[in-house]
């Protein structure tokens, strides 16, 4: 049977419409689990986080800067939840603050400034100019359905 026949016959429609709420359930269902998953795994990690700055008696600002991507994925991930669009700018967000922690680490660590510094400083230059991009691009040009979260 073609493609163009079966979406036509009567019988396959009429099972097509009768599974499609199953499948919009079952879509729905997985969103939900997989953000309760992420959502308490990142509370979960944030709180080790937290609980290991205190036991090491202080805060370095390379844990500050973990917990503000912890932060910005739980924001990330009640976005979703409310609206249903992945908010891309986060994204970049959390790539933005990973790696100005992992640059603040390396400067730290190495004594003398090598190309590494200047692939992590292009790599944060690149990400910052994708949230500058999105942004205009959502102002410039906003979907129909946009609720004010671009990206």
């Amino acid at each position: 049977m073609k493609d163009l026949d079966r979406k036509q016959h009567p019988a396959v429609r009429r099972l097509l419409d009768l599974m499609d709420p199953i499948g919009y359930l079952l879509t729905e269902l997985f969103h939900l689990l997989g953000l309760f998953a992420i959502g308490g795994a990142t509370v979960w990690a944030a709180a080790k986080a937290f609980l290991e700055m205190s036991t090491k008696g202080h805060a370095s600002i390379e844990d500050l800067l973990l917990l503000f991507i912890y932060l910005e994925i739980g924001s990330m991930v009640g976005i979703y939840f409310r609206t249903n669009h992945m908010p891309v700018r986060f994204l970049l967000y959390v790539g933005i603050t990973a790696l100005t922690r992992h640059m603040i680490g390396y400067v730290q660590t190495e004594s003398l400034p090598d190309v590494g510094i200047l692939i992590l400083a292009g790599a944060t230059l690149i990400l910052s100019l994708a949230v500058l991009t999105i942004r205009y691009a959502s102002a410039r040009f906003p979907s129909k359905a946009s609720d004010g979260m671009d990206g």
